[in-house]
């Protein structure tokens, strides 16, 4: 099973980046996806999450409103819509996969700063 973050970079205050992470080697439609952020000297912490069949989501208090989760299961690919990046949201991104197992990607460095 393999799970590949792509989409990070630099990006000014107020602006947007939209992640993908693209997933090989078990049955995505399956598997709860799921966003995590880790910063310098913090802990990792859950973005948002996506539901399996359902579909389902859920947002940290923080970025409810500006951050939007999403799937395409016909191309095993979940989706992170950032839009009005704070200073705060930098951090390196990570994509997991969660059910009968769980699945972690390398993660992506986003960056907002001007």
């Amino acid at each position: 099973a393999q799970l590949v973050e792509s989409g990070g970079g630099l990006v000014q205050p107020g602006g947007s980046l939209r992640l993908s992470c693209a997933a090989s080697g078990f049955t995505f439609s399956r598997y709860t996806m799921s966003w995590h952020r880790q910063a310098p000297g913090k802990e990792r912490e859950l973005v948002a999450l996506i539901g399996g069949p359902g579909g389902g989501t859920n947002y940290a208090d923080s970025v409810k409103g500006r951050f939007t989760i999403s799937r395409d299961n016909a191309k095993n690919t979940v989706y992170l819509q950032m839009n009005s990046l704070k200073p705060e949201d930098t951090a390196v991104y990570y994509c997991r996969a969660s059910w009968l197992a769980d699945y972690w990607g390398q993660g992506t460095q986003v960056t907002v700063s001007s």
